[in-house]
């Protein structure tokens, strides 16, 4: 979830292509509920994921929050994401379309509809930037003891009213590790275009989102398991 230090995302990057992963997202600004959580490391976060892909040769993704970084971000970053708390900020979304032709990650807003998630895709389109990924990472509903609420309907829906590929996040959905192996086989099951899974070698001591991720081992098998699904809906791991 977030850039810690450059030896624990090295080490993880290289875990997670020894099993199949192709991209290696981190968080070097993070959104918080709360203003004491932590923040992450910023510019020196990116500075190290920009390491880690030179030590792995995979591109790395991370999350913008401010069009104020917007320069340092198509420097380094090869897939910018635009967070679910951001999904509605059309300031960013207009800034970032002008800005780049880099692929733009979006992700769903907490209680976002279809209309409005694919209308925020339109404006970073709309502003000159064709290339948009929309990713599900589980809405708010009335169940507490889950994160959120994996709304896999969007797979088939984005599919029917858009053009865009469409990846799920199965972390940030159930917020608990035991859900993403079973929530990651019945995306794929979907059809969707990609997962994003989150992968830490000291969970129990993250400094953000460890009760979700996955330790590289359990990430390899899951990596395993999804082959045959994939084959038996036509797609590719």
């Amino acid at each position: 979830c977030s850039v810690e230090s450059k030896e624990q995302v090295i080490e993880i990057a290289k875990a997670a292509k020894a099993a199949g992963a192709n991209l290696l997202r981190g968080g070097a600004f993070k959104p918080r509920t709360s203003p004491y959580a932590f923040q992450g490391m910023g510019s020196e976060g990116l500075d190290i994921l920009v390491a880690a892909k030179e030590a792995t040769g995979l591109p790395i993704v991370s999350e913008l929050m401010d069009a104020e970084y917007l320069d340092e971000f198509i420097e380094k970053v090869d897939l910018i994401q635009i967070g679910a708390r951001n999904m509605q900020n059309f300031d960013l979304l207009k800034k970032v379309g002008k800005a780049t032709k880099k692929p733009i990650l979006l992700k769903r807003g907490l209680s976002a509809t279809f209309q409005e998630w694919i209308m925020s895709a339109e404006y970073i389109m709309a502003s000159g930037n064709p290339n948009v990924i929309l990713c599900e990472r589980g809405v708010r509903t009335f169940e507490s003891y889950t994160r959120n609420t994996l709304d896999l309907q969007a797979v088939p829906v984005i599919k029917e009213l858009t053009h865009l590929p469409i990846i799920i996040d199965p972390s940030h959905a159930g917020g608990k590790w035991w859900l993403v192996n079973p929530m990651a086989k019945a995306a794929v099951a979907a059809g969707c275009d990609g997962l994003m899974i989150e992968v830490h070698n000291n969970p129990e001591k993250a400094l953000c989102d460890g009760p979700q991720s996955l330790k590289p081992a359990k990430f390899e098998q899951l990596m395993k398991e999804l082959k045959p699904i994939a084959d038996a809906v036509g797609k590719e791991i």
